[in-house]
């Protein structure tokens, strides 16, 4: 599960920002490389550029749109030629569209749908076989707690969010045996700039913070191999009433 040098390899995606990003920080803090990438090149930048600060050498980045097989494909090639495999998937790309069934527009489920959910796909595809030649590895995919409960005018979101969870779990079964672990994480609400919030906004104190999550990835690498949690739900301990 270790790299020649000994050292983990990790794949964030969507790790320029909030919970990709604050991951990505966490794992270079346990010294590990890491690779993060985005669709945006600006954003990509600030992110490695801030990444530096902790990682040095050990983080890079690829920009990436995680709808497109190609560009997915691309990713991993990327990842084994920078640092020799990977052993640690973080699914954490996403999108939230809203809008009612009847005034959805077409290009929009398909932008929710290709990026919460086929992304998953495309990822956990390339990155299995690599895994397996390095004896093993963990996925984790970032999903919602609106892939339990569903809401009025986020049918895609929901969609692709209950798809993860059975994604996930049929995943893990099929590769247990092979030492790689499926873990799907379950947040409520998270301060990130997520269907336009401000993350710095005070009346958003109650909300999760990007680290809360990031923090759940970091302890389920520690965890006794012995029992694999498969699903942890995290939310405020707090809400607003």
């Amino acid at each position: 599960m270790q790299s020649s040098d000994n050292v983990r390899v990790a794949l964030v995606t969507g790790g320029s920002l909030g919970i990709g990003y604050a991951t990505a920080l966490m794992l270079l803090k346990e010294g590990l490389k890491v690779v993060i990438c985005s669709r945006r090149q600006s954003e990509l930048d600030s992110a490695i550029g801030k990444l530096k600060e902790i990682g040095g050498d050990r983080i890079a980045g690829k920009t990436c749109d995680v709808r497109k097989y190609e560009e997915v494909a691309s990713l991993f090639e990327f990842v084994e030629k920078t640092f020799g495999g990977i052993d640690i998937l973080v699914n954490n790309a996403g999108v939230g569209l809203f809008a009612s069934v009847e005034q959805m527009a077409v290009e929009e489920w398909h932008t929710v749908i290709e990026t919460n959910l086929n992304s998953l796909f495309y990822c956990s595809h390339e990155a299995i076989p690599r895994m397996r030649k390095r004896g093993g590895g963990y996925i984790f995919n970032i999903g919602s707690l609106a892939g339990k409960n569903a809401f009025p005018n986020a049918s895609a979101y929901n969609a692709s969010k209950f798809g993860l969870i059975g994604f996930s779990e049929a995943m893990m079964q099929e590769v247990r045996y092979d030492n790689i672990r499926v873990s799907y994480i379950l947040p409520g609400s998270v301060k990130t700039s997520f269907r336009g919030s401000n993350p710095n906004d005070p009346n958003s104190d109650w909300k999760l913070d990007p680290e809360d999550v990031a923090q759940v990835v970091i302890d389920l690498l520690h965890h006794n191999p012995r029992s694999l949690p498969s699903c942890v739900d995290i939310r405020p301990s707090k809400p607003k009433k």
